[in-house]
């Protein structure tokens, strides 16, 4: 594992299907790119986590992850970008070529557009959506720094991103894009 701060290595290192530990608005996150099966599979193995649960999907911008989703009506989209960018995450039916390695058992996908400047940065170097799981042991409280997140992770990360997490406490809320229902409080 190494350690950058350098945004364009981070994203370099997506691109050859790596797994990098990232500050978030509140947590030390995993990511990959979601589209690599094998990274993503990686991150699975690296959590002990479940396919079933599927993945939150970052992006710097709505246009990233336009292609991912079904179109809302004008009025839901409003109230989604609203929050955005920002630390909250909504779940929007997802196009139907969308990998189950990804959304795991359901026929939809949870999104975020992050106001965190590192994450954001790396998305926009990335150029497109990455992964965003907490750097944590299925089911086990996350990493809220660097250094936990290479304790945990040590010799199955390929590069890890000093910084600070944002100021929330509790991982980002999360609601339903149709119904407006809250699916897991912040």
């Amino acid at each position: 594992m190494i350690e950058s701060s350098d945004v364009n290595v981070l994203a370099s290192q997506l691109g050859r299907g790596g797994v990098i530990g990232y500050p978030t608005e509140s947590v030390f996150a995993l990511g990959c790119d979601p589209f690599n099966e094998l990274a993503v599979h990686r991150i699975l193995s690296m959590k002990h986590r479940s396919i079933y649960k599927g993945f939150i999907l970052i992006a710097a911008d709505l246009a990233d992850i336009a292609h991912c989703i079904e179109p809302l009506e004008p009025r839901l989209m409003a109230r989604v970008e609203a929050t955005w960018p920002g630390p909250v995450t909504w779940v929007f039916p997802c196009v139907a070529d969308i990998p189950a390695w990804i959304r795991g058992k359901h026929h939809s996908l949870a999104i975020r557009i992050s106001a965190h400047p590192v994450a954001r940065a790396i998305c926009q170097a990335f150029g497109g959506p990455i992964v965003s799981t907490s750097a944590n042991l299925d089911g086990q409280l996350p990493a809220r720094d660097a250094h936990t997140c290479a304790v945990l992770f040590q010799d199955e990360l390929d590069v890890l991103c000093p910084g600070s997490v944002g100021e929330l406490i509790r991982p980002t809320p999360i609601y339903d894009a149709i119904s407006g229902e809250q699916l897991r409080a912040g």
